[in-house]
């Protein structure tokens, strides 16, 4: 059964391609790999992303014109090597990012920092969503986003909160000659539609991007829906040495979820399309944000600085029974700002300074719904007023010609100030503070082959649950409570190995070696006591491998490896096994052509997980979750001002899904069609 899937990744190998012809939108580039090679990072100026002792991929606006995007702005990162993001499909529930043995089933995207033009996208204490640091990416759509650089491990020390398997630092487009304006329609299987406005131009000095999107799905399960309308309009213009950019987004989603099913009973004939327990799950979101940028126009060096502003709200109910939801509500404003400055250092070196801000003021509760009825009985709600702030340095500086030398350093500190309104004897204050240094080297032997090294140090804070406990389920204003004032933010240590190499003008190759302890993961050791005092480790490698072969192919393979992903001492009773993938493949290939007056472009994906641990059972037995295969096809052909695509989802496995959870009773399953698909047409004027 394992063998089919690897023959498939290795015929049908992947990737982008460059061609003498573009298509209106440009879809040409390649998805770069790189460790040390200097460059621009857009979205969080000082110290490229690229120019990191690290592995970063950097995925463009024309990389993502040929993906099939769909319902979920997730699949941006199908072809980041070792990176799992997949479908939730429970409605707008959070994207799936996974990386380097983090984030297990249902965090979300917890545990990577993720930033929208310089905007922390990560929810501390979200109770609509799913728990501690999840990001919420669906205001999104493709037509907004610019690059993406993802990150490996916590060597930029300009990220923060939640910078513990890595970060992905995101810049939206600009209008003017960057973006043409168009207007698109799309259809899907199992009812999904999507009507998309593009509207670029340039008025005298300022660059105008207006993106209308609304989208609309039945879902393949019983009883899941999803009514999503996403606006986003950005202004731009150059002023002397700097860019400036003022953004405004609206977004709202009403959804509805049909839960997981139970395995056993689906090889026992439940019907797959059933939802769980007959009660779809349900929720909302609205979401308002503005954000002011500066960055220096023409390179790194100069002053930058962010400032935003977001009205957040979200409610989900998960359903626990044929009669019961838990219904969780976030209503937070969210303010922050960033400033700071880049130097060159002479020619050989590059210093980056900066401060950081983040207020955030609101409510966030779980309360039981009963028939859809919300009752007197609370698992929590807390008001919360929380206040992040700090600074940070990077930078790094040739010593030989060979050599480069990296460093950065993070002071974090939190001010919270949290007012239990179910237990309220453990309102609380909590004053902590972190310090998260890196450091790194990358050699650089011959102009195409670099190898680099780092010891990066990244945290995650305490969530408001774990500072002021809650207690059972109960009505508001009870008696009792537990506060944990001394319970400190969760840090990692991480060491990676790796190489960079471009081989002629065909090859590319890249691969990393990396060992990640935590140090202080945050325990529950008894009701209500919550202590940093777990420890996990993580240890793994991927590698990636790139060929163009001509201006009409290109190919690419990747293969992440999970080592070890344990709880160092997990509880009596409890499994040791973390559930993260042990193997995850990606592939994949591209083919373009001239074929009649037009331009064919077609581009095939495949990818793969396996061996992914659970337990069941009582005393518990380890279990592997089905392996998940996924093959993409999408044909995108351009004549004129149109283009026409038409995209194809095989997903072969009985049972098999991205998005599982183990139980005592076995595998809960979000269960997928084994085929989808959909065509969509474009007009560019």
């Amino acid at each position: 059964m394992r063998a089919l899937p690897l023959a498939a990744l290795i015929a049908c190998a992947a990737g982008h391609v460059l061609a003498d012809d573009d298509p209106p939108d440009g879809s040409t580039h390649v998805v770069e790999v790189k460790g040390s090679k200097d460059g621009d990072d857009r979205t969080a100026p000082g110290l490229g992303a690229r120019a990191l002792p690290g592995s970063v991929t950097t995925v463009t606006a024309q990389d993502i014109a040929t993906l099939d995007v769909g319902r979920d702005i997730s699949n941006i990162f199908k072809r980041v090597p070792g990176v799992v993001a997949h479908n939730i499909d429970q409605g707008d529930t959070g994207n799936g990012f996974r990386m380097r043995g983090f984030a297990t089933q249902g965090t979300h995207g917890a545990d990577t920092a993720i930033y929208i033009d310089g905007v922390p996208q990560n929810i501390p204490s979200s109770q609509g969503g799913a728990g501690h640091g999840p990001a919420f990416l669906e205001w999104m759509t493709a037509d907004m986003v610019g690059t993406v650089d993802v990150i490996k491990g916590p060597v930029s020390a300009l990220f923060g909160d939640q910078n513990r398997a890595g970060s992905v630092a995101i810049s939206t487009r600009e209008g003017g000659a960057e973006t043409p304006s168009s207007a698109a329609l799309t259809v899907e299987s199992y009812g999904g539609r999507r009507a998309s406005l593009v509207l670029s131009g340039e008025y005298g000095k300022v660059r105008s991007l207006l993106v209308a999107d609304r989208y609309l799905s039945d879902g393949f399960r019983h009883g899941a829906n999803n009514k999503r309308a996403n606006l986003f309009w950005k202004l731009s213009t150059t002023i002397g040495d700097g860019i400036y950019s003022l953004r405004a987004n609206y977004y709202e989603s009403d959804f509805a979820g049909a839960g997981y099913l139970s395995l056993p009973a689906m090889e026992a004939g439940l019907d797959p399309h059933a939802t769980m327990y007959g009660l779809p799950g349900f929720g909302d979101a609205h979401r308002k944000t503005v954000v002011f940028n500066r960055r220096p126009a023409s390179s790194e060096a100069g002053w930058f600085a962010t400032a935003y502003a977001e009205d957040f709200q979200r409610s989900r109910a998960i359903q626990t029974s044929p009669v019961l939801h838990t219904y969780g509500y976030d209503d937070r404003d969210i303010a922050g700002a960033r400033l700071g400055t880049t130097w060159n250092v002479g020619a050989d070196g590059i210093l980056t300074i900066g401060l950081e801000a983040r207020k955030d003021r609101g409510i966030a509760y779980r309360r039981q719904y009963q028939s859809r009825q919300p009752t007197a009985r609370y698992v929590n709600s807390q008001d919360l007023d929380l206040l992040t702030y700090g600074a940070f340095a990077q930078g790094q500086y040739r010593v030989l010609p060979y050599l480069k030398l990296h460093g950065g350093i993070r002071y974090d500190r939190f001010d919270y100030d949290i007012a239990n309104l179910k237990l309220p004897a453990a309102s609380t204050d909590y004053r902590s503070a972190v310090v998260t240094p890196k450091y790194g080297a990358i050699w650089s032997t011959m102009p195409d082959l670099d190898f680099f090294a780092n010891v990066a140090q990244g945290f995650r804070s305490p969530a408001a649950e774990q500072i002021s406990a809650s207690g059972s389920l109960g009505p508001l204003g009870a008696a009792g409570g537990r506060s944990n004032t001394g319970i400190e933010p969760s840090k990692v240590r991480s060491h990676d190995v790796g190489a960079n190499a471009r081989l002629g003008d065909d090859w590319t190759l890249s691969g990393a070696v990396y060992d990640i302890k935590n140090d202080d993961e945050i325990v529950n050791t008894a009701p209500d006591v919550y202590v940093a005092s777990g420890r996990t480790t993580r240890r793994g490698f991927e590698f990636d491998v790139r060929y163009q072969a001509s201006r009409a192919w290109s190919a690419y393979l990747s293969y992440g490896r999970i080592l070890r992903a344990q709880l160092d001492n997990p509880a009596p009773g409890t499994g040791a096994l973390l559930s993260v993938p042990a193997h995850t493949w990606k592939g994949g290939a591209q083919h373009r052509r001239a074929l009649g007056p037009g331009m064919l472009t077609v581009n095939g994906d495949v990818y793969v997980t396996a061996r992914n641990p659970y337990y069941m059972g009582s005393p518990l037995v380890r279990r592997d979750m089905p392996t998940f295969v996924r093959y993409d096809v999408k044909a995108t052909y351009d004549v004129g001002k149109l283009q026409g695509s038409v995209f194809f989802a095989l997903q072969p496995h009985e049972f098999a899904s991205d998005i599982a959870y183990g139980s005592a009773a076995g595998l809960l399953v979000s269960t997928v069609p084994r085929m989808q698909g959909g065509a969509s047409l474009r007009y560019y004027f």
